[in-house]
């Protein structure tokens, strides 16, 4: 691949044969042509090498949730070992793959399988990891593993570019005398900073332990994550299935004793041609109930292919909160019990599972507001949250005289004709979409008022409405409104 930097044309790689060739990064194209005149070129395009580096970090969180691109500045480490890597902190997860040695195999096996010419170093520090993958590695002995605290002797007899010093730096130390790790460690960093920079004193620190080192993975690991490893790929979809049940099982244990329930969950499939694919699903509110967990995965479980096969599974609650332990009505877990079945599905679980089809936002339910004006009183927001867990309906009981107002409102008042044997007295009878309907009991009036506070004169200097609740001589109940001398149908009753 060929790059431009406004100035000349270089290589900014090479493949095997190439550099079998006498060809390396950096060289002039020029130069290169010369040297192999019937050389191929493409261009270079770093924005695909970006994604395509992300996608390889993505896939290594099969081995560790704490994977991300190298992170090293343009520029740095541009040496024999190029700078192209993925780092991970596989710090707790060398049990699970059979050791550290076998973890480190088993990474660069699969690479190379993927077609990548991988180098692999296990160390203490970042530093040394990086500098031991490129400096320390061959294609016979593609990993290396520094033992616990001796990064220090490991890194001596490297080459200073392994610091991921910038090229201008390691050719000055060069020109002084110094071109191994080794012939740093003498040298205070008051001796260093002046003539190298911090930047010099920083790395090498970092490379030996003397001076810490973050490691930003690509996205926030979850709080809580379970993972499942599987002798054979899984194709069948009975399997994925079970899988999944097994990863909620344990994911869920872990959630109780931790006192929290999950908000979120992700749950990735790596496949054995190196892709992955995620699903993810949101609860209205905390849970750790794997059985209603499972019934939400169940309708969303058919959207992974699983290719040739799924070989490591992962299940992470990456929203959680705190879910104390609750006391059950008795009269439900009895009718559980003499039934033999679940019983009558909770509001929350019905809204988690017509989330999990149509999204929690399609989802809504009403949630009161400070206005006494009817049409004003309530708004339709996403059910998830307080109104999921049944407050917005405790609130609707503690308002005052829940049950003198109608369930169903109009969209809008409609006008009816109505007639009164006097002005003040309800209705005797009315007409509404064609139909007249005769009034045989009435209740009321109930005055509302406009909002006069409200910025809108036409809000605040609405008139007053006097409503009516009335039933006609079929049995059905209405409520009606007078404002101004006129009737309107505002709502009716169940």
């Amino acid at each position: 691949m060929v790059s431009d930097d406004g100035q000349r044309l270089s290589l900014a790689a090479v493949n095997a044969e190439a550099e079998a060739a006498g060809l390396e990064p950096g060289l002039p194209l020029a130069e290169a042509r010369a040297l192999l005149p019937g050389l191929i070129t493409v261009p270079h395009d770093p924005a695909v090498d970006a994604r395509a580096l992300a996608a390889l970090a993505a896939w290594c969180a099969r081995y560790t949730p704490w994977s991300a691109p190298d992170s090293t500045e343009e520029g740095e480490g541009k040496g024999p070992g190029g700078a192209a890597g993925v780092l991970l902190d596989v710090s707790g997860c060398g049990h699970l793959f059979g050791g550290e040695h076998a973890l480190l195999e088993d990474l660069q096996a699969r690479l190379a399988g993927f077609g990548y010419s991988a180098r692999a170093a296990l160390a203490d520090t970042i530093g040394a990891a990086w500098a031991m993958a490129r400096f320390s590695t061959s294609a016979g002995h593609p990993c290396v593993v520094v033992l616990p605290g001796r990064q220090r002797a490991a890194l001596a007899p490297l080459p200073l570019a392994a610091l991921r010093l910038p090229p201008a730096t390691v050719e000055l130390m060069d020109r002084l005398g110094l071109r191994r790790v080794e012939d740093l460690y003498n040298l205070t960093p008051a001796v260093m900073t002046p003539r190298f920079g911090a930047q010099a004193v920083r790395r090498l620190g970092q490379a030996v332990g003397a001076e810490g080192e973050a490691l930003s993975p690509r996205q926030p690991p979850a709080a809580h994550l379970t993972r499942q490893i599987f002798a054979e790929p899984l194709s069948d979809p009975e399997d994925i299935a079970r899988a999944t049940g097994l990863l909620l099982d344990h994911l869920c244990r872990e959630l109780a004793r931790a006192g929290r329930g999950a908000r979120q969950l992700e749950l990735t499939a790596y496949r054995s041609d190196g892709s992955l694919q995620r699903l993810s699903l949101g609860a209205s509110r905390p849970s750790r109930d794997a059985r209603h967990l499972r019934r939400l995965f169940t309708e969303k479980l058919p959207q992974i292919d699983p290719g040739f096969g799924i070989e490591v599974m992962t299940l992470g609650a990456t929203l959680t909160a705190p879910l104390a332990a609750q006391q059950g009505e008795l009269r439900r877990v009895e009718e559980k019990l003499v039934s033999g079945a679940d019983g009558a599905q909770s509001l929350p679980e019905l809204v988690d599972r017509l989330g999990s089809r149509l999204g929690l936002e399609a989802v809504r339910a009403p949630r009161l507001r400070e206005s006494h004006l009817p049409e004003r009183a309530f708004a339709l927001q996403p059910a998830a949250g307080e109104a999921a867990s049944g407050k917005a309906n405790d609130d609707w009981q503690k308002t005052p005289h829940p049950k003198l107002r109608p369930l169903r409102l109009l969209a809008r008042p409609e006008p009816v004709e109505a007639v009164s044997l006097l002005p003040d007295y309800p209705p005797a009878q009315f007409r509404w979409r064609r139909v007249l309907h005769q009034v045989v009991r009435a209740e009321g009036p109930e005055r509302l008022l406009g909002e006069w506070w409200r910025s809108d004169p036409e809000e605040g200097d609405a008139p007053p409405r006097d409503y009516f609740r009335v039933e006609d001589e079929d049995g059905r109940r209405y409520w009606l409104y007078r404002a101004d001398g006129r009737w309107f149908l505002h709502g009716l009753f169940g």
